[in-house]
């Protein structure tokens, strides 16, 4: 008997970067960083340092955006008006850092890795600067507008939004229609199944990017205590308790981008071990 034909189509690029990305979907999604933010728990150093990162990271990826914008492979999915971020950025880095913001933002480590490998890409894989875009940009229009009105009342920031620009679309009237939009765009992309193996790797180094990115603004701000929420103090206190009584160090190699543990840090790992038996709520930065 024949096979139903449906057995010989395709999945769509934008199903099989869903269904590729699941695990390390998960994984940050149970960031600490990120849990912490979606129950409430963000303060202004953290969300500072939170939104200079993201800085760095959106004028790489735009700048090889635009580099790339002719490409064949990624010209469909090219909507500067309604998509990039840099300029709402630079309004944020005004407000948190002052008029010389570009004096003092930090350009931490693993942002220089994430930027480093949007250069990378840009420069000599363009049709990668696809899998950047979808871990990017489809989140920043889903979970991304929850996190808006978290930081807003957690921070207590202006109701006009100041402060806020990089989760406002002014030309994206809605967003589950644009999504759908993007995504269809993304599905009549013509490749090789060369280049879309490729493309769908490439969107797990994207997650994998940002998760290394939130254990290490963790680690900053748990070096702070003063800096952290009194439940969060009270938390970072049992683990330098449960850290005294069992002092083997975690042997995880350097230099690996592995799905079940980042870095060699003790509190990571009770991050992660934590993150699988928790239940987890959507994540904004990240598509859904």
């Amino acid at each position: 008997m024949d096979r139903p034909l449906r057995d010989s189509v395709p999945q769509d690029l934008s199903e099989a970067l869903k269904e590729a990305t699941k695990e390390v979907h998960t994984q940050a999604e149970n960031a600490e960083f990120m849990r912490n933010f979606q129950k409430g728990q963000v303060t202004r150093k953290g969300f500072k340092l939170a939104m200079a990162s993201l800085y760095h990271v959106y004028a790489a990826l735009e700048e090889e955006i635009e580099r790339n914008k002719d490409d064949p492979v990624y010209a469909p999915l090219y909507f500067p008006e309604e998509l990039h971020r840099r300029a709402a950025l630079e309004q944020d880095m005004a407000f948190w850092y002052g008029p010389r913001w570009q004096e003092a933002i930090p350009y931490s480590p693993a942002t220089q890795r994430y930027v480093g490998r949007l250069r990378q890409v840009g420069r000599s894989e363009p049709e990668l600067l696809v899998a950047h875009a979808y871990a990017r940009y489809l989140g920043d229009l889903s979970g991304g507008q929850v996190l808006k009105k978290i930081a807003q009342k957690a921070l207590d920031l202006p109701s006009s939004g100041e402060g806020l620009a990089f989760f406002t679309f002014p030309n994206i009237a809605s967003a589950t229609k644009f999504k759908q939009l993007y995504r269809s765009r993304m599905n009549a992309l013509e490749m090789t199944p060369e280049v879309r193996r490729r493309v769908i790797e490439e969107a797990k180094t994207a997650f994998l990017l940002n998760i290394q990115l939130f254990e290490e603004l963790q680690e900053q701000l748990t070096q702070d205590p003063e800096d952290q929420s009194p439940s969060q103090t009270a938390g970072l206190r049992h683990r330098a308790s449960s850290r005294a009584q069992d002092p083997t160090p975690v042997e995880t190699p350097r230099g690996k981008p592995l799905l079940g543990g980042l870095s060699r840090a003790p509190l990571l790992r009770w991050v992660l071990t934590l993150g699988f038996v928790v239940a987890t709520v959507a994540m904004g930065f990240y598509t859904l």
